[in-house]
């Protein structure tokens, strides 16, 4: 099936899905200037007397999701110290999801390259997190409590976190394109009305898929840095 993006216009529909990133990378680092900017100013403390930019990302990032780092990694301490990386994956996805909301445009989440990349980005740094708190102790992860099962239990953890970041991939790409196939099919076969309604259906998908791969690389993180009890 075939969809209209601008950058077709240009030449350069092969380059949909990075520009897409690109163009998305640019936002957020110009949310992050004009927040850095405000903050910086005297009495930034008061909320902005009307609803913009900035009040979008306070409620999402100080009311939504360190209390939501701080419930699945147990405290605010951790939350704090994984914010960057758990903050710029579910904005930087959120904004990516929702760009495929937009006329004109293919959501950079629905090319399997691009999803595959967060999730070995998440893969990477949470084994780093579990062999920087714990040390070489880190593989005391994957042999299980039992020490007559451990050799069992390493090979079947080891499949399971190579697993992890195929599975993250995985369902981000699926839900995103296909969510994007059907608002494209009733596009073409209703023009008024019903596509209105998958619209508001994406911007949903958009966010839950955001949040869904955000809450587990928590989960990850939280389980990485965890300090095994001893073999028995």
């Amino acid at each position: 099936m075939e969809r209209f993006s601008w950058f077709t216009l240009l030449g350069l529909d092969k380059y949909d899905y990075i520009l897409g990133s690109i163009l998305v990378l640019l936002f957020l680092t110009y949310a992050g200037f004009k927040i850095t900017k405000k903050l910086s100013k005297e009495g930034s403390v008061l909320p902005d007397e009307k609803f913009s930019l900035t009040t979008i990302f306070e409620i999402l990032t100080i009311d939504f999701l360190f209390d939501l780092f701080t419930n699945v990694l147990g405290s605010s301490e951790q939350a704090k110290k994984y914010f960057p990386l758990l903050g710029a994956s579910f904005f930087f996805i959120m904004f990516a999801n929702l760009l495929g909301s937009i006329p004109g445009f293919l959501p950079p989440t629905g090319n399997f390259n691009t999803t595959v990349a967060c999730a070995l980005v998440i893969f990477v740094m949470y084994n780093y997190y579990g062999f920087k708190e714990n040390g070489l102790s880190y593989i005391k992860h994957f042999a299980g409590p039992v020490i007559f099962l451990a050799p069992l239990m390493f090979v079947i953890e080891l499949i399971s976190h190579f697993v992890r970041p195929l599975s993250l991939s995985l369902r981000l790409f699926m839900n995103i394109t296909g969510d994007h196939l059907v608002l494209g099919v009733f596009t073409n076969l209703i023009h008024y009305i019903i596509p209105a309604i998958f619209v508001g259906l994406g911007i949903f998908v958009a966010l839950l898929q955001a949040f869904i791969f955000t809450v587990l690389s928590a989960i990850y993180i939280s389980l990485a840095t965890s300090h095994e009890t001893e073999i028995e």
